[in-house]
C-alpha cells in the first residue's frame, strides 16, 4: 500500500532507524561491541533499544498518511482492509523465508518463528485495520486500553518481571517452545524478545505513531512535540514503578520510546520539510524493507560461505592493531552500512524500489 503523500521527513526518518538497525546487527564480532551499541541486558535503555520502537512508531506513521486521506475521501472499507492484511501478511511471511534460510544455512538446531519482520506484519495489520475503522478518538482510547491493560497484566498477574518466570516467558515456552529464539531443551524453558506477550507492547507503539500520523496529516508538528513531551515524561515517571524493558516492550518502554520518536519526527519534519535541509537516510527509507531483507541475507551469505570471519580480519584487522578490538569491530559496522548505503543510493538514483 503505497502513500498518497509522500513526506520526505518521514521517510528520512524511516532510513535512518533501518542504517541504524544494520549497524547494530552487523558488528563482525559480538565480544567487542561498544557499551552503546548494545541492547540493555535487561531493564534499561540503551541507543540500540531506541531504534526499532522509532521504526514501528514511524509504520504507525506512514499508515497514517497512508490510509487517513483514503477513509476521508469515503473510499469503501473492505478494500482497504484487505489489502492492509495482504501487505502485513507479506511482510510476515518474508521474515519468516529470511527465517528459514538462516535455519538452513546456518544449520542452526532449531527454526525461530517469531522475528522483527513478523512482529513489524503484525503490527501494521493491526494499525492498517484500525486507521480504516476507527478515528482520533477511537484510536486515542485503544492506546490507553494497551497501555493501561498491558501494565496491569505485568504488575497486577503476580508473576516477576525478570525473564524467568516472567509472563512473557511462561507464554513463549507454552506456545513457542523450540520455535523461540531463546530454548532450553533440558528444562524445556523458551523464551523470545519478539515474543507473543509483548507484541501488546509494539502494538501500542505503532499506535501512538498513527495517532502522531494523523497530526501530521492537520499540519500539526507543534502537537507531535507537545505530545511526545508528554509522552516521555510519563514514560519516565511510569518506570519508577514499571521498569522501561525492550523485551517485555512494557508500557513505560512504549511511552518513553514513543515521546522521543514524536520529538524526533517533529523535529525531523521542521528541519527537512519546513527548513529545507537534505533528507538524510532517505533513500534507505524510501527500500526500507529490502534493505533490512538484503542485509540480513548478505550477512547470512558471509557467515554460511565462510567469508565473514576472514573478512573481518583481513580488512579490518589493521583498525584493531591500531585502535583495539572495539573499533575494529565500529569499522565494519560502519563500513556494512555504507555498503548499503550505496546500494540503497544507486536504486533510488534508478527509481528502483521494492514494495512489499
Amino acid at each position: 500500500m503505497n502513500t498518497t503523500r509522500r513526506i520526505a521527513s518521514v521517510d528520512a526518518l524511516r532510513g535512518l532507524a533501518v542504517a541504524a538497525m544494520l549497524l547494530v546487527n552487523n558488528p563482525g564480532d559480538w565480544g567487542h561491541v561498544y557499551a552503546p551499541l548494545q541492547h540493555a541486558a535487561w531493564h534499561g535503555c540503551t541507543p540500540t533499544d531506541l531504534i526499532f520502537p522509532f521504526f514501528l512508531f514511524i509504520v504507525g506513521v506512514s499508515t497514517a498518511l497512508a490510509i487517513g486521506p483514503r477513509v476521508q475521501a469515503g473510499a469503501a472499507p473492505g478494500p482497504l482492509r484487505a489489502a492492509v492484511v495482504r501487505r502485513g501478511l507479506r511482510i510476515l511471511a518474508l521474515g519468516l523465508l529470511l527465517h528459514a534460510l538462516a535455519w538452513w544455512l546456518l544449520d542452526k538446531p532449531e527454526f525461530r518463528m517469531p522475528g522483527v519482520l513478523q512482529r513489524i506484519g503484525l503490527c501494521f495489520i493491526a494499525a492498517g485495520l484500525v486507521a480504516v475503522q476507527w478515528r482520533a478518538r477511537g484510536q486515542w482510547l485503544l492506546l490507553v486500553v494497551l497501555l493501561a491493560g498491558y501494565g496491569a497484566l505485568l504488575q497486577g498477574s503476580g508473576a516477576p518481571l525478570e525473564k524467568l518466570g516472567s509472563l512473557q516467558q511462561r507464554l513463549d515456552t507454552a506456545l513457542l517452545g523450540r520455535f523461540a529464539y531463546e530454548w532450553n531443551a533440558q528444562t524445556g524453558i523458551a523464551f523470545d524478545p519478539e515474543g507473543l506477550l509483548s507484541t501488546l507492547g509494539a502494538l501500542a507503539t505503532t499506535v501512538f505513531g498513527l495517532l502522531c500520523g494523523g497530526l501530521l496529516r492537520r499540519e500539526a508538528p507543534r502537537a507531535v512535540l507537545l505530545t511526545g513531551i508528554a509522552a516521555a515524561l510519563v514514560g519516565a515517571w511510569w518506570s519508577t514503578w514499571l521498569p522501561w524493558n525492550k523485551q517485555l516492550w512494557t508500557p513505560s518502554f512504549v511511552l518513553w520510546t514513543g515521546g522521543l520518536a514524536a520529538v524526533a519526527l517533529a523535529a525531523a519534519r521542521v528541519w527537512v520539510d519546513v527548513r529545507g535541509h537534505r533528507p538524510w537516510g532517505r533513500a534507505f527509507g524510501l527500500n526500507a524493507i529490502g534493505a533490512y531483507a538484503g542485509a540480513w541475507l548478505c550477512a547470512v551469505l558471509l557467515a554460511a560461505s565462510g567469508w565473514m570471519a576472514p573478512l573481518y580480519a583481513t580488512m579490518f584487522g589493521p583498525v584493531g592493531a591500531a585502535l583495539g578490538p572495539h573499533a575494529q569491530s565500529l569499522a565494519f559496522a560502519l563500513a556494512f552500512v555504507a555498503a548499503w548505503a550505496a546500494i540503497v543510493w544507486a536504486l533510488d538514483r534508478r527509481g528502483l524500489y521494492w514494495k512489499i
